[in-house]
């Protein structure tokens, strides 16, 4: 094993460890194990070297010491198991899973003794970074559950992207006093009538700065024709081809109520008017019609926001992007004579040149 390969000999520093005024035991952990965590190689003798150090420091140091460590080794998938072992049975993680001697090495962090790492109240933000990478609900719900950690930026975009399909974890970041409005949009179908008003708001400060696409001719009569029939697929293909979306985006819900707040937002985004939503409403589905209630929440919906915060909620809740060109459905008749341009683009007319006044002394 080359030289540079090999974890740095701090037995020097070990033996003033003994000195009784000079406590040097919590520093060399610390540094050993970023020395490990850094390493090009741990090969068996690196693990070894670590493991022997590790077990021997981890009895004799203070509780804050052995909360740093565990978070570094937290989402490690080469962490010895015996320093594990060692960690759990001072009581700052939970015993490690039984696991085949052959493959405990390179196995990944059990879920429950990562999501016992994500729920220490000392976690460091790098810790936070990589927990919230780790993707599996315990590890998440574990974060959501942290109030003594200061969940933002992309760990909470992690988080809360996940949380739109899971309704438990939702309702726990929905219900942290410490979370913006605005990180809370991609969860606006799980929260409650106050908390959806506060997204909103949030939201509205910042769609103004983009334009809308123009309202593709011919949506609303096309959309109300087709609610008419009750030709449900049809209209959502409709509704969706345009605002550049798979004909199965209402899909991202769940619950019934759900889709229809989500085809709600994308009427709203379409461009639809209030009375061409409401018509809707009332015949598309008839289980939605038949109650007075579920139309007036609906109109509600429709109502508390404008065209620009709907089109960027709604790509916030679908995690993607929407079209900035929508097609044309209107399909004016063009004789064999006609010139045009494919497409909604057309040639301007063209203008005639300004009239040529002479001037007083009879130049031009």
């Amino acid at each position: 094993m080359p030289a540079s390969d090999a974890l740095p000999d701090l037995s020097g520093l070990l033996e003033l460890s003994r000195i009784e005024q000079l406590d040097l035991k919590p520093v060399i952990l610390r540094v050993q194990t970023d020395l490990y965590l850094r390493a090009p190689r741990r090969d068996r003798a690196v693990r070894e070297t670590f493991t022997s150090l590790a077990c021997g420091l981890i009895p004799t140091v203070d509780q804050d010491t052995l909360h740093v460590v565990a978070e570094k080794l937290a989402t490690h998938p080469e962490t010895p198991r015996a320093v594990l072992e060692a960690l759990a049975a001072r009581g700052i993680i939970a015993p490690p899973a039984a696991a085949d001697a052959d493959t405990a090495e390179d196995a990944p962090m059990p879920a429950m003794l990562t999501a016992r790492l994500a729920s220490l109240p000392s976690l460091r933000r790098e810790a936070i970074e990589d927990l919230s990478r780790d993707g599996r609900p315990e590890v998440d719900l574990a974060l959501a559950l942290n109030r003594e950690i200061t969940l933002g930026g992309e760990p909470l975009r992690r988080v809360a992207s996940r949380a739109r399909r899971d309704a438990d974890l939702a309702r726990v970041l929905l219900a942290r006093p410490d979370l913006a409005a605005g990180d809370l949009a991609p969860l606006y179908l799980h929260a409650d009538p106050a908390t959806r008003e506060a997204i909103v708001r949030a939201v509205e400060a910042v769609a103004g700065l983009r334009p809308c696409p123009p309202v593709p001719r011919g949506l609303g009569a096309a959309l109300t024709a087709l609610s008419t029939d009750r030709d449900v697929p049809t209209f959502v293909e409709t509704l969706a081809a345009s605002l550049g979306l798979p004909t199965d985006f209402v899909t991202e819900a769940d619950e019934p109520d759900a889709r229809y707040d989500l085809l709600t937002l994308a009427m709203r985004a379409a461009g639809l008017h209030e009375d061409e939503a409401v018509y809707v409403f009332l015949t598309l589905n008839q289980g939605v019609a038949r109650s007075a209630e579920r139309v007036t929440a609906l109109v509600a919906v429709f109502r508390s926001l404008g065209r620009a915060a709907a089109r960027d909620l709604l790509a916030t809740l679908l995690d993607r992007p929407l079209a900035e060109r929508t097609p044309d459905l209107h399909r004016p008749y063009h004789g064999p004579e006609a010139s045009f341009r494919h497409g909604t683009e057309r040639a301007a007319p063209s203008r005639a040149a300004p009239p040529v006044r002479n001037r007083l002394d009879g130049s031009r």
